[in-house]
Order: structure tokens, then sequence, then C-alpha cells
């Protein structure tokens, strides 16, 4: 007699299921093994909610790998290899699920049901497990919540129900057809930076990308991505919405910036308030136009993946509302000051980062938002002799970022580096695209005012001027 060591939840607590539709999925195949092409690009063996029809699926896969057959004799022998064929009820029960089974021409709808009951059951084990550890307390709240996070980012990635759809589709989906998407002029075109060519070799930053701004300390992240804040909400072409996540600048500091660089007035000069009239007149013009420019600051040091989501989605309609724009950028300052995720006691840092990366880059697919964040890089930099020039393996902790990333950037400026004072070196720049997922890499010389902390495009044979 059949005997099953471990009860099956999905009774015991009255999880989602229908074990009528997991019959019929697995009997179908055994039908016509011709099915289980379709049934398996659906399902996973997890997806059933019994243990036995896991077990039957899983040494389906297994015969289908290996190229066999797939009916009741070859299942059943599989299962005896195993020793798995008493565990599901023997032969009888495998023969069971295709008795008196008629074929089925709509095999997917009974997958889908069984992959929703599926997901079904996923949130709710992710959510008892944060209920758990809210219960036991051993954690800080923000890092319990960044985990739940984390938990159903990951959970909607993975039960993804996008399908594959074929040229003529996609052709047919595009605004004007084939021509539409043919003419240059009418071709999708990303949020632009304000350097021309960056964006000529990048096409502008589209939405969904997760952009990587890196550099070691004092080179110019925070300026540049303010640079790129102030040209995406002020462009009279385009404005659009601006946030802005500062987790280590507050946000007095970042508004001064601001000013200062659009107003080109040496920042020094106006924190000790010796400005002269014309200084002043530049200041009050740029506060007037950063004034009405849809760009939204928040310098909470403690911001996680969930609190940035939560902020969007509030923030969309805000500026809307208020600007009758779309929200367009979204910058991060930076990385590896966000609270980690929570994964277990015997994770590092490096996993730790990654999950961050990944977390952000699902997040901008699902917003459609493209996401500049800022990272730091490792000493090797500076470490290295000769050309001090960042590279893809000089991301600090970098797990998955150049993974994850759409586009990874680094600022590299020669006269942080020279061993003695050089005025033809005074202001030079690089913006240097190390990665691009659907573009070139190379180099975009830039010229770096240090009073103001601006960057500026260089024109071809430009001397950066004196500061």
């Amino acid at each position: 007699m059949a005997t099953t060591t471990q009860k099956d939840p999905s009774f015991d607590r009255g999880l989602p299921s229908n074990v009528y539709a997991e019959r019929m999925v697995l009997g179908s195949v055994l039908l016509n093994d011709e099915k289980f092409v379709t049934v398996a690009a659906a399902l996973d063996p997890d997806d059933f909610s019994l243990d036995k029809h896991r077990k039957i699926f899983r040494r389906m896969l297994d015969l289908n790998t290996r190229g066999d057959k797939i009916d009741h004799v070859t299942v059943a022998n599989e299962l005896m290899r195993y020793s798995e064929l008493e565990s599901v009820d023997g032969l009888s029960y495998v023969v069971s699920l295709e008795e008196g089974l008629p074929e089925l021409f709509n095999i997917e709808s009974y997958a889908q049901i069984v992959k929703d009951k599926s997901m079904l059951r996923q949130m709710i084990f992710a959510a008892r497990e944060i209920t758990e550890r809210c219960f036991l307390g051993e954690d800080e709240p923000k890092a319990i919540l960044t985990s739940a996070e984390d938990s159903f980012l990951r959970l909607g990635e993975v039960n993804s129900n996008d399908a594959l759809i074929s040229a003529k589709q996609l052709f047919d989906s595009t605004e004007g057809g084939i021509d539409a998407l043919l003419d240059p002029a009418h071709r999708v075109q990303g949020t632009g930076t304000g350097f021309y060519r960056y964006d000529e070799m990048t096409g502008g930053m589209r939405p969904g990308e997760l952009i990587i701004l890196a550099a070691r300390p004092a080179m110019g992240k925070t300026a540049l991505a303010l640079n790129v804040a102030l040209h995406v909400a002020t462009n009279s072409r385009d404005p659009k919405g601006v946030a802005v996540f500062s987790l280590e600048m507050q946000k007095e500091a970042l508004l001064t910036r601001l000013i200062c660089s659009q107003g080109n007035v040496d920042q020094q000069k106006f924190r000790s308030g010796f400005l002269d009239d014309d200084e002043m007149s530049r200041l009050r013009s740029a506060a007037a136009d950063i004034y009405s420019a849809p760009i939204y600051i928040d310098d909470s040091s403690n911001t996680s993946m969930m609190d940035i989501n939560a902020k969007i989605r509030k923030l969309r309609p805000q500026i809307d509302r208020d600007h009758r724009l779309p929200l367009g950028l979204v910058i991060v300052d930076y990385l590896q000051l966000m609270p980690s995720p929570s994964l277990g006691k015997n994770s590092n840092r490096v996993q730790e980062v990654s999950a961050l990366s990944r977390g952000l880059k699902l997040m901008s697919k699902d917003l459609q938002v493209p996401f500049l964040v800022l990272s730091q890089l490792s000493r090797a930099v500076e470490q290295r002799i000769g050309d001090h020039r960042p590279q893809l393996s000089d991301l600090r902790e970098s797990g998955s970022i150049e993974q994850d990333a759409d586009i990874v950037n680094f600022i590299f400026r020669p006269e942080v580096y020279a061993k003695e004072q050089r005025e033809d070196l005074r202001g030079v720049a690089e913006l240097i695209i190390a990665k691009q997922r659907n573009g070139p890499t190379g180099k975009v010389p830039l010229v770096f005012f240090h009073s103001f902390t601006k960057f500026v495009n260089a024109a071809e044979g430009d001397v950066a001027p004196p500061q």
C-alpha cells in the first residue's frame, strides 16, 4: 500500500490549488507527449500543488531531455528508477491520469490555471515569511521591508506572462507600421542628457534602462547627474519630470548646487556671500528656472528599493497634475549607500549589492522609466600603474552590476592623477561608455568647471578654460 511521507500543505492549510487542472495537464501529456513542449514552456515542477504531481512532471522532464517517449509506462519506469513510484500511489495512479480523458485542444488554459494557483501560493509563502520575521522582531523593520520588496520583485519577474511575439505583430503594434519604424524621424528616442556626443552614441536614456554612472570619490558623479537632471527638467523642446534620491547629500546642498550650476556662479563665493550684482542677477534667474522645474528631491539617508518604488508611484500623478509632464528620469545617489536586502545569515556584501542592482533594473522595467544610478569604484583605479582610466572590473562590490546594467559609464579626470599641477589638464574630463547593451562604447570629451561643479560639452580641439 502506498504511503505518503509528508502531508501536502494545499489541503491542510487550504492553499490555492486546482488538482483537477493539474491532472488534466499531466493526463493530456500522457495521451499525447507532443503537448509536453507547450506545458513545459508554461510550468515548472514546483508549480504543481501535490508532491506526487511534482514528481511525475519532473520525470517527464527527464524523459523529454533524453528524447524518450512520454507515456504511462515510461513515466512509471522512470519513477521506479528513483524509487518514487510508491510515493505517487503506484502505477495505478499514473494510469488513472489519462483514463477517460478526452484529447484537449486548449491545454494552455489548464496550464495557466495551474500557474495562477502556483503564483498565489508563492505570494502567500512570501507574505508568511515576512509575517513571521515581524513577529520574531530579530531584524530592523527597514531590513524586513527591503527583503519583502526584493521577494515580490523577483516573484513578479519569475511569473511574468510576457509572451513571444512575431515580427509581424511587432510591426503591426508600431504606430504608423513599417514606414514609421524605418523612418528615423519617427523612431522612439530616449531622454537626452544634454551631452550631445553621448546622446548620439546611446540614443538617449530609454524607458526601462538601468544606467550606471561610476567613479572614485570627488570625481564629479553627483555634479554630472545633477547636470543631466537640469537638462531633462528644463529642456525647452521636451521637458520631463526628474526624481532625485540622494542618500548622501542633504536637499539644501543639492539645491545650492543646482542653482550655482545653472547660474554659472562660484559656489565658494555663494557660500561666503561675496557676490557682485551680475552674479546675484544670474542666481535669481537660475533660481526662478529651478523653482518652476519639475525636479523632486528626496534626501532620506535610509531609502530602500520599496521606498523608491512607492514614492515614484505617488510622484507620477503629482508631476502630471502640477506640470502636465511625464516622469522622465530617476536618479539614485548612490547604490552602495542603499540598505541591503536581507538574504540570510550567510550572505555577503557582493550578493547584497547584486540584489540591489537587480531590483533597480526590475523596477526600471516595471515603471518604464530610465534609472541613472551612481556607484563607487574600488581603489584598484588609483593603485593601477600608468593609465588610471576605470575599467568594468573596478566596479566596487560589482557582483551583477555590470550584468544588470544596460549602460555603464565612468568619469575620468586626468588632472586628479597628475603628479604635479598641469594647466593643460585643468578641467579636462572624459565620460567613458564602458558597456552599452545596444550600441557602441567609447569616450566622450567634456569640460569640468571646478567652481561651478559643472560639466559641459567639449568641442573638438577645445582646451579647458582656466578656473
